[in-house]
């Protein structure tokens, strides 16, 4: 039976607070797994061996580490990286699928089919007992996720042209807050071992890492059933695309010919923008241990303050000051700030240098995002909000894909000064395609 575009609510419009707790609640449950990867890949190891895709894909990393000298940790860091990897890359497919179809029929049914889908990919990591097992359940999760780019577009569909950078400020506010509690929820979840107590559910895919699946499944379900209950469609028929055109759903030609000038000069921005913030944000663990021996908590403590500043910037400052500069300039200052902030961290020797690098860069990229989006969004017509924020956000999944892969060798190869380095030099040709963006009309 075909989902419904209508709702218990549906005369109510669509608030921007709706928009909020959907988005907080999908981060929130996708960001549950990131602690957990070194126990994952220990636990995989002794369960599947040397041999199969997990054996393989070791003994690959492993002949990398020797020939290299990077020690017993590398393999480690990309087993992370790659698993992240698999899911940016589905992200970075279909992200422009579901913003079009999105355009074509409505933000709330396009959100209730992935946010179904998201469900089930967490169900299946629920009884993922087999390394392969895992694999599908990101590749599948990755393929639902649809949801950020979608709720986005219902952003734009809700906000006035004078508001949009306010209101993507809050995406970028739900994106910090859900980051924060998410791994937070992973990590409580992550002491209770179903196994010690009930070893026989081994048997069918229970694992150590079942209860935060089991956490990130039920959040999934509290979103569908806020959704269906909350979120009113927000993208009228007179407004929505008339193309059922799937070669527009395209990643690849999307990027090729489909947009306007502004809106790909944009997007290259963007790209390179995540490709260097990404690359920091997967390493900065291992800088912080490397140069000032960082236990667990002090890196929490760390990834924390980072999440708070970015909550603050993007919630409170982002709509107070884009309405004086305009949405380019704040962008093009945000690029500067993050470009400085990486080029402290290359060279910080303190722990009062790390957490002043920390706060310019965190800041920088909390006025850079909620700019960046609203500028693409600007440059778009009411109808193709969807496929476009979809091809936008799409793009950061791809440089998330390659950017934290990329970085690691960088790290472990050069050093971290290079790394950081190298990701502060990357932002200066970013920041000269913002600076030729114009100001939407």
């Amino acid at each position: 039976m075909p989902i419904s575009n209508r709702t218990p609510n549906s005369a109510r419009p669509l608030s921007l607070g709706v928009i909020f707790l959907t988005l907080y609640i999908d981060l929130a449950g996708f960001s549950i797994i990131f602690p957990l990867f070194p126990e994952m890949l220990t636990f995989y190891l002794e369960k599947d061996g040397s041999a199969g895709l997990l054996g393989g894909l070791l003994s690959m990393l492993d002949r990398v580490a020797e020939i290299s000298g990077t020690g017993d940790h590398f393999a480690p860091v990309l087993f992370g990286g790659v698993l992240g990897s698999l899911y940016a890359i589905l992200q970075f497919a279909f992200a422009p699928f579901w913003g079009a179809l999105s355009d074509h029929h409505g933000r709330r049914r396009i959100l209730l089919l992935t946010v179904t889908g998201t469900a089930l990919s967490y169900l299946i990591w629920v009884f993922s007992g087999s390394f392969l097992l895992l694999v599908l359940a990101r590749l599948f999760g990755g393929a639902m996720s649809g949801n950020l780019s979608v709720a986005t577009a219902a952003v734009a569909d809700v906000t006035t042209r004078k508001d949009r950078a306010k209101g993507m400020g809050l995406v970028g506010a739900a994106f910090g807050l859900g980051f924060i509690t998410g791994p937070a929820i992973g990590g409580a979840f992550a002491l209770i071992n179903p196994l010690v107590t009930h070893p026989g559910l081994a048997r069918y895919g229970i694992n150590p890492f079942s209860v935060p699946a089991l956490a990130a499944f039920i959040l999934a379900l509290v979103n569908l059933i806020w959704i269906w209950r909350r979120f009113s469609e927000s993208l009228p028929r007179e407004k929505r695309s008339e193309s059922t055109n799937l070669r527009e759903r395209n990643p690849i030609s999307l990027l090729r010919v489909r947009h306007d000038p502004p809106v790909r000069r944009t997007n290259h921005v963007y790209f390179l923008f995540i490709f260097a913030f990404a690359g920091m944000e997967f390493t900065l663990s291992f800088l912080a241990v490397d140069r000032f021996g960082f236990s667990t908590i002090q890196i929490t403590y760390m990834m924390i303050f980072i999440g708070l500043i970015l909550i603050l910037t993007q919630g409170m400052i982002v709509r107070r000051i884009v309405p004086r500069l305009g949405e380019r300039r704040v962008a093009v200052t945000g690029l500067f700030l993050v470009s400085m902030g990486l080029a402290v961290l290359a060279l910080a020797g303190t722990t009062g240098v790390l957490y002043l690098g920390l706060t310019i860069m965190a800041i920088g990229a909390g006025l850079t995002t909620p700019s960046l989006t609203a500028l693409v969004s600007l440059y778009t017509p009411d109808d193709r909000q969807g496929q476009v924020l979809g091809t936008f956000r799409s793009l950061g999944s791809l440089a998330r894909a390659i950017g934290p892969i990329i970085a690691s060798f960088v790290f472990w190869f050069f050093g971290s000064a290079w790394s950081y380095g190298l990701g502060a030099a990357l932002l200066v040709p970013s920041l000269i395609s913002a600076l030729a963006l114009t100001d939407p009309e």
